[in-house]
């Protein structure tokens, strides 16, 4: 009996490839710009938005409002390439690429995806603790094994709509607490267009960036889409699937702009104004004026929440890379996801229990993210500006100087922060 289980676990989950995609077909339903959205509320987001607002007020919300605009470039580009080759990110790269240089760049995406998870895990960690008292690394073992059972086993399927939905809830209460706080509405708007680096505020302007620009999320929108094999359709489903596909994109990047800019806004509110500097993401209460003495509960749930479900999503993107890097689509059945799934929840709890200071560390995790976009970019721009890649659909010269555009400024940002 104990052989037999032994052997369907192995076909179940170290086997060949099926075909199968393993929890990616209730994204399709959602919106694939939907993952974007949710990883907006991930921990990593709160506590840049939070040290954001809280240390520097206003004056970073141009971040947030570049960082938007750079994205929508960014994931109906990424889309593209899904919509028309069949091919995600990260099989164009294995099947366009020299063995060797594909190798080497997807381990950095990889590598940035644990990053990610990091930050998702170790904000769940800070919730548990927040709700149970549990020790931090007892959280972050928890959290990862929750997650990755989750995701093994799709269960998660009959819970992330209602996961989703509520950490919208929440994101729908830092709107209306919007209301009942006196924002210096023109102070704001002039911080969402007109940059300034204040002194101190690099590593927080990297954070940010790197939180709403996440390497992880072209990989995966882009493996999110192709499942789907448009392709094989004719020009006229293509076509079709491109118009709407960046309707929702701009949809979906307009909904995390608000969610972004009001994190950033309520930590000013809250904590700028009285000059106070957030270095706890447990601290970080900005619900009291809308939800009382409940708050803090309240501010745990939805980011225990926020941290599980977008966890999931960062181990999909790590099996969606390891998969891509053997020229094989996502799927949970199969070796080669699996495998890139579980080395990310090994490796990204190890990681968090080794930070000591755990608001430090969602802010580090966040910045490193912005250190591997510039090659995520890159790699985007080489594949769809090649007519070989892309067909007649290779990018335009506008929008690859576009592109370009994007990819220079990322790289001489962090050039410049880092000096």
């Amino acid at each position: 009996m104990g052989h037999h289980r032994t052997e369907e676990l192995a076909q179940r989950y170290w086997g060949e490839h099926t075909g199968g995609h393993g929890g990616l077909e209730i994204l399709k339903h959602i919106g694939p710009g939907l993952l974007v959205t949710v990883g907006f509320i991930d921990p990593g987001n709160w506590a840049s938005n939070m040290a954001a607002g809280s240390e520097f007020g206003y004056a970073l919300l141009w971040v947030v409002t570049l960082s938007t605009l750079m994205l929508i470039v960014l994931q109906h580009n990424a889309a593209h390439l899904g919509i028309v080759t069949g091919d995600c990110l990260a099989e164009a790269t294995t099947k366009h690429l020299p063995r060797v240089l594909s190798r080497f760049l997807l381990a950095t995406a990889w590598l940035a995806t644990v990053a990610t998870a990091l930050a998702e895990i170790l904000g769940a960690a800070i919730a548990l603790q927040m709700l149970f008292a549990l020790p931090l690394k007892v959280g972050c073992i928890l959290a990862a094994t929750v997650s990755l059972v989750l995701l093994a086993t799709n269960s998660y399927q009959h819970i992330e709509r209602w996961i989703i939905g509520f950490v919208s809830l929440i994101g729908l209460a830092f709107l209306a607490e919007l209301a009942l706080v006196k924002v210096d509405w023109p102070q704001a708007a002039q911080g969402w267009v007109m940059p300034s680096l204040p002194a101190g505020s690099g590593p927080i302007v990297m954070s940010v960036l790197g939180a709403v620009v996440m390497p992880r999320s072209l990989f995966l929108r882009s493996e999110v889409i192709q499942s789907q094999h448009f392709e094989g359709k004719g020009e006229a489903a293509i076509q079709e699937r491109l118009r709407y596909e960046f309707a929702d994109t701009l949809f979906s990047m307009i909904v995390g702009w608000a969610i972004n800019s009001e994190m950033v806004i309520l930590a000013a509110m809250t904590f700028f104004q009285q000059g106070i500097v957030v270095d706890d993401l447990a601290a970080a209460d900005t619900f009291s004026p809308i939800l009382g003495p409940g708050a803090r509960l309240i501010f745990a749930l939805a980011l225990l929440f926020a941290g599980l479900s977008s966890s999931i999503t960062a181990g999909m993107a790590a099996g969606t890379i390891s998969a891509g890097a053997f020229g094989e689509e996502y799927d949970i059945h199969d070796r080669h996801s699996t495998g890139g799934i579980v080395l990310c929840f090994v490796f990204a709890p190890v990681a968090c229990l080794l930070v000591e200071d755990s608001f430090q560390g969602l802010l580090v995790s966040q910045a490193l993210l912005s250190l591997q976009l510039p090659i995520a970019v890159f790699l985007q721009i080489y594949l769809t500006s090649s007519s070989e890649v892309m067909g007649a659909y290779a990018n335009s010269l506008p929008l690859k100087l576009c592109l370009l555009a994007i990819d220079i400024f990322v790289i001489v940002l962090d050039v410049l922060l880092m000096l």
